[in-house]
């Protein structure tokens, strides 16, 4: 009796899976071998079911000063941004231990507040306050009852306290995008 070669027949799951690899690039051969299908009927079931290849990316153009010095200035816009992180970190790391907090960046000054409340003694608290009322704005970071306010609520008072120094790092000119911050 003759015995004949077994049929393999594949689940639509392997099909769907060779049509999205080879369509993103892979080799006819290599999905052949990958998921055990015959390549004549790889191409067959291409061929009918009309795979299109999705079109090469297009390749990030050359940057005017060329990519020599563009890579130089991104290195020197991260080591700035690294050296400024370190420096940041320091004087929060100062603060939280309870130093003065004159040196603490507007921006995060509500975070330390909150923080130095949560985590150092009650009379620290008092003295952050006594300090802290003395800028006028600031005062907002308590309730009526001396309750510090959420650090959201915070972050909110100091944006809009300064929102022209907000505006010009952010690099808008006066009269655009008035709305922003928001």
């Amino acid at each position: 009796m003759y015995e004949g070669q077994t049929r393999k027949i594949r689940c639509e799951d392997t099909w769907r899976a060779v049509r999205r690899a080879w369509e993103a690039g892979e080799t006819g051969a290599s999905l052949a071998q990958r998921y055990d299908v015959g390549l004549a009927n790889l191409w067959r079931r291409r061929a009918s079911e009309a795979w299109k290849r999705r079109p090469p990316a297009e390749p990030d153009p050359e940057p005017a000063e060329g990519w020599n010095r563009y890579a130089q200035r991104k290195q020197t816009e991260f080591e700035y941004r690294r050296e400024e992180t370190r420096l940041l970190a320091v004087k929060l790391a100062e603060a939280m231990r309870g130093e003065p907090l004159a040196q603490v960046p507007v921006w995060h000054l509500g975070f330390v507040l909150e923080w130095r409340a949560e985590n150092l003694p009650p009379d620290q608290a008092a003295r952050d306050r006594d300090w802290a009322v003395r800028h006028g704005w600031t005062e907002a970071f308590w309730s009526e009852t001396g309750w510090l306010h959420p650090l959201s609520y915070l972050d909110e008072v100091t944006l809009q306290a300064n929102r022209e120094d907000w505006r010009e790092d952010a690099g808008l000119p006066p009269g655009t995008a008035e709305g922003w911050p928001c």
